[in-house]
């Protein structure tokens, strides 16, 4: 296991959801090009948001989640996982992200999560070698490169959407053992 470098001061202890639990109300759309789009305008944002502070040049920006992957159908929310060097220095960046037009939605434990207004960009921030990270991008990797992985993760999507979600993380939940069993495989061919 990777060590986690050692932040600046304690990080929050408890998850704040800001607002409240939401339902999930969105269908699946069929994979949309402007996607990408949307997330390299997201993108300059954030780092627009960033320039000029210390730890610009350190932050990484990721395109993550269904709408990185081609061919997939997704919710239209665009996900993006930004890396900075330390979680507890919130005025590092989640102080230019809030001033950009972000909102806070969750700050818990080594997560922070921002969005816009309209709820269609999702921003996690997490801290470098944070085992999310590669979590993340193990998942996105293999769900572009293995079609078998991309139909299983659709179909299942799929089935649970039909379902009333009464909180977005609860369906996020329901995902977890397929997710889990296609990051296997990815680290087993990543090993080989």
């Amino acid at each position: 296991m990777r060590k986690i470098p050692r932040p600046r001061r304690p990080d929050v202890t408890a998850v704040e959801l800001v607002g409240g639990v939401e339902a999930l109300e969105l269908d699946l759309h069929d994979y949309d090009d402007g996607w990408v789009g949307t997330y390299l305008d997201h993108r300059r944002r954030i780092l627009d948001a960033l320039a000029g502070r210390d730890i610009a040049a350190e932050v990484e920006i990721e395109h993550i989640g269904s709408t990185a992957v081609p061919g997939l159908a997704a919710k239209p929310i665009i996900d993006i996982l930004v890396v900075v060097p330390d979680i507890t220095a919130e005025e590092d960046y989640l102080d230019p992200l809030l001033a950009a037009g972000y909102l806070l939605r969750v700050r818990e434990p080594a997560h922070r999560l921002v969005r816009t207004p309209a709820r269609d960009v999702h921003v996690h921030v997490y801290e470098r070698e944070h085992p999310a990270v590669d979590d993340y991008l193990l998942l996105r990797d293999r769900l572009r490169s293995d079609a078998d992985d991309r139909a299983l993760y659709e179909t299942t999507k799929r089935a649970l959407m039909v379902r009333r979600w009464e909180d977005m993380n609860d369906y996020a939940d329901a995902k977890s053992d397929v997710i889990s069993a296609i990051k296997t495989r990815a680290r087993a061919v990543r090993g080989s």
